[in-house]
């Protein structure tokens, strides 16, 4: 069965979408720790993180670290936390968050945006993607 992110992938779930390539995905989290919170995804549905090839591993890093600069340039921040967890949806997924504090981190603390600032948010971050 598809996870949540293969339905996101394939249109029948709605994101607000920051980048994609033919490979992969990153979108805003609908749940978020901070203002910017985003999930990148390869477009290929692998459970482990370390069971992805090596290939679409290093491509994932590098995509990730496209969607890194953007944010940074997007969403006032001290740095871009990177954390690869993956016990929520079995589909791999680097969570690039904006943080200020190691709190920001520890998914307890979340933020609340309107539809309209997600859609102003994504359209912000897409536009510093390179």
């Amino acid at each position: 069965m598809a996870s949540i992110f293969s339905k996101i992938v394939q249109g029948k779930i709605p994101s607000y979408k920051i980048a994609e390539d033919k490979n992969y995905y990153a979108f805003l989290d609908i749940n978020p720790n901070s203002r910017g919170h985003t999930l990148v995804i390869p477009k290929k549905e692998v459970n482990k993180l370390f069971d992805l090839d090596k290939e679409t591993y290093t491509g994932l890093m590098d995509f990730s670290y496209r969607v890194a600069k953007a944010l940074e340039k997007t969403v006032p921040c001290e740095r871009i936390g990177m954390s690869v967890i993956g016990l929520e949806v079995p589909h791999v997924h680097v969570h690039l968050i904006p943080i200020n504090f190691m709190d920001d981190m520890r998914f307890t603390k979340k933020e609340q945006l309107t539809q309209e600032q997600f859609i102003s948010l994504a359209e912000s971050i897409a536009t510093n993607f390179i």
